[in-house]
């Protein structure tokens, strides 16, 4: 690889820090960029910068959304008495794509896990336990995924609520332990949403 050009390199060894991307799909990628059109490198690199200085987290969700609420939070016809708590952005899109689900939701940005240093107020639980006012939440679904990290997260929060007056019911059948929420297809996660039970 060293015979590339510097440009290149620096390219190939960019692209090769993305999730999934190797240092071979890397190289197939920057020769890809590299053949194509101006005009379409132009609009990758466009709609690069563009995504980083346009798109922030929802200021009540924290959701990923291009305004300060996202389109989730302002829709009229969305539940706002039922909240699904769920880990991170790709756990709400799996949800959205069964359309399984009418409420609102809260994204912690990740679970529980001491063996890594991840304690409470290194996720946004206190953000939840501010939304979760009895006299406008009824419902709180806890669709953490159901790996150890998970189970322990939500274990947690129905400690928390417990004593709010909310009902507090888990995702259910359907979803495998240690199974992640990105990767269940539509129909399994409609069922899950339907079939949640509570503490």
């Amino acid at each position: 690889m060293t015979h590339y050009p510097e440009a290149i390199l620096k390219l190939i060894n960019s692209l090769s820090t993305l999730p999934g991307i190797g240092k071979k799909t890397a190289e197939r990628l920057a020769l890809h960029i590299l053949y194509a059109p101006d005009h379409e490198a132009a609009a990758l690199a466009g709609d690069i910068i563009e995504l980083k200085a346009s798109v922030r987290l929802c200021s009540s969700c924290f959701a990923l959304s291009d305004n300060s609420l996202c389109r989730i939070c302002t829709d009229p016809i969305r539940d706002p008495s039922v909240i699904c708590v769920v880990e991170n952005p790709t756990d709400m899109a799996a949800i959205e794509k069964a359309n399984a689900f009418s409420g609102l939701y809260h994204i912690l940005g990740g679970a529980l896990s001491p063996i890594d240093g991840i304690g409470p107020k290194d996720i946004r639980l206190a953000e939840l336990f501010n939304r979760a006012d009895p006299k406008k939440v009824t419902e709180i679904i806890l669709a953490t995924k159901t790996n150890v990290e998970g189970e322990s997260t939500a274990a947690y929060i129905q400690d928390r609520l417990k004593s709010k007056g909310i009902t507090l019911t888990r995702i259910a059948s359907g979803i495998p332990m240690g199974g992640d929420l990105q990767y269940v297809d539509p129909l399994t996660m409609q069922k899950a949403m339907e079939k949640r039970y509570g503490f």
